[in-house]
């Protein structure tokens, strides 16, 4: 079964009357992981191991391996993006990432966000991406 789109998702939500109603009708697209769980389940998906993650990352060792471990329940955002780089997400997965972890996801209207998105779109590293930021005078990701 595959899973609904948020915005199907948040469509449906508009017809349940009980939260149980929905969650039993939605089981399958839920995601009911904690952050650290969600980071491994993605490792295991795409055959990473968390070295090689954290090395495209460009991200520093400890702070990962507390992220990948749950330590660390409350993760930067940018650490988060450089980590989903590292593990080849889409936007879309990235998104998801970011917004499981309660922080706010890619916005293509704001120009730091936007160009984040068209390079990670493009498959670029996190070393090309900060420098197309830096080019454009926004902050890096590291």
């Amino acid at each position: 079964m595959q899973r609904k789109s948020t915005t199907e998702l948040l469509k449906e939500l508009e017809n349940f009357s009980s939260f149980e109603e929905y969650r039993k009708a939605n089981k399958d697209s839920l995601i009911n992981k904690t952050l650290s769980e969600y980071l491994c389940d993605l490792l295991s998906e795409r055959k990473l191991t968390k070295a090689e993650v954290i090395r495209k990352a460009e991200a520093g060792e400890s702070y990962s391996y507390q992220l990948f471990s749950g330590v660390k329940c409350t993760p930067k955002r940018d650490k988060l993006i450089c980590l989903s780089i590292g593990m080849g997400l889409s936007v879309e997965e990235t998104n998801s990432l970011l917004k499981l972890a309660g922080l706010l996801p890619l916005y293509p209207r704001a120009k730091r966000d936007s160009i984040i998105i068209m390079n990670m779109n493009a498959h670029k590293s996190v070393i090309e991406i900060n420098e197309a930021l830096f080019e454009e005078n926004e902050e890096t990701l590291n």
